[in-house]
């Protein structure tokens, strides 16, 4: 996994282009109408009902426009909010406030609804050993906000990217000949660069499951689209020799049943592909 370094980098990068794009060479909205030495306050103010996630993001878009800006913080991230909730309030000025407006909602209104799905999803797990996984299914530039909004719902974090884990799908095992052929291939891989990364490999079938087996040396076995049956006979072949996820088309009717097969993980694309964006505003106080 990406250390905390490189996720800060992910992060600063993503503030700054964010502002980039937004303010190029102005807010000329605001520099048109009020003064460079005007002081405000306003609040972050919740329209919504579901878990609150991007106060702390919002503090780092705070500092980055305007180090001056002072936060007063209502509720952490991974608050359960309703309507009427303030988040956090921010002082200083009043140009500062309204630069990094925007940013701070689209960010807060995004990780809060996939905080709320995530943490949705976590509670039809709830008794279960599974634990709920995100995917690479991001939208592109802000992956680091949408990975850190399902570990503030409740989930965990799948790979970030394609450096920091192997995960050989059913097109890698195709283009390298086979099963035996693509782990043997990356083993010598690893080996050859001196690069210590886990290995997770996908099945489509049983047969592909005793097959990673015999190959030995692999992290995980994602029991790709199996039904009910075939991942619980899965899962018993596989006992602890390596970790379970399963996925492919499971949707909140049908991930506990997945879950009571006995897997380890399961991983879901649509906790940050397919989301509603939580209502949030910044109002003048």
């Amino acid at each position: 996994m990406i250390t905390q370094n490189q996720f800060q980098t992910e992060l600063d990068l993503i503030i700054a282009n964010a502002i980039r794009e937004d303010v190029g060479d102005g807010d000329h909205s605001s520099l048109a109408c009020i003064p460079e030495t005007a002081t405000g306050k306003a609040k972050l103010l919740v329209k919504d009902k579901g878990i609150l996630a991007g106060v702390e993001f919002a503090q780092q878009v705070f500092k980055y426009v305007d180090p001056k800006l002072t936060m007063e913080v209502q509720l952490k991230d991974g608050t359960e909010v309703k309507y009427g909730d303030i988040a956090f309030y921010v002082e200083g000025s009043s140009q500062s406030i309204l630069k990094a407006e925007r940013l701070v909602l689209n960010a807060m209104q995004r990780m809060s609804a996939i905080a709320t799905k995530t943490n949705f999803f976590v509670t039809l797990l709830d008794g279960t050993q599974t634990k709920i996984l995100d995917t690479r299914k991001t939208t592109p530039g802000i992956r680091a906000l949408e990975k850190w909004a399902v570990k503030i719902g409740g989930g965990e974090n799948h790979r970030f990217a394609l450096y920091d884990m192997i995960m050989l799908k059913d097109n890698h095992i195709d283009f390298a000949g086979g099963i035996s052929g693509a782990i043997s291939k990356t083993k010598n891989y690893l080996k050859d660069n001196g690069k210590d990364l886990k290995i997770i490999v996908e099945a489509r079938n049983l047969e592909e499951v005793s097959e990673i087996l015999e190959s030995g040396g692999v992290y995980r076995i994602l029991l790709d689209n199996f039904n009910y049956l075939d991942t619980r006979k899965a899962v018993q072949m596989i006992g602890e020799k390596c970790l379970t996820e399963s996925s492919g088309g499971i949707t909140e009717e049908t991930i506990r049943k997945y879950a009571e097969c006995g897997v380890d993980y399961i991983s879901s694309g649509a906790l940050t592909h397919s989301v509603h964006n939580l209502d949030l505003s910044l109002k003048a106080v």
